[in-house]
């Protein structure tokens, strides 16, 4: 089993950067794609970024491309989201998660595991 951890959440005024980081419990992420949801207030988990194994494709929700960055390190066992020129509609709490497949996706019921969620809020 893969237990997922994320850190770096906080508070950011509008325009700022957060780097998010989603460690993994094993030394090895084998045929793992990951991906970045995110969930506000009275909304549902939706989309934000996702990456294949190797790191060579990503994919990104259309409100972030441009501003968000998906990468990882997996001899770290590591998955990172930079984030810029942060939005108010940014806001919410941030979730990584793992796939059993080496291929990216974008539908959280593709992924098989999750990790508890960092927040990220930001301010007018």
């Amino acid at each position: 089993q893969v237990q997922l951890v994320e850190s770096g959440g906080g508070l950011v005024q509008a325009g700022g950067s957060l780097r998010l980081s989603c460690a993994a419990s094993r030394r090895t992420f084998n045929n793992y794609a990951m991906g970045w949801f995110r969930q506000a207030p009275r909304k549902e988990r939706a989309f934000v970024a996702a990456i294949n194994w190797s790191g060579g494709s990503t994919y990104y929700e259309d409100s972030v491309k441009g501003r968000f960055t998906i990468s990882r390190h997996n001899a770290k066992n590591m998955v990172y989201l930079q984030m810029t020129s942060l939005k108010p509609e940014d806001t919410a709490v941030y979730y990584c998660a793992a796939r059993g497949s080496a291929a990216l996706g974008s539908r959280s019921s593709s992924y098989d595991y999750w990790g508890q969620g960092t927040q990220v809020t930001v301010s007018s």
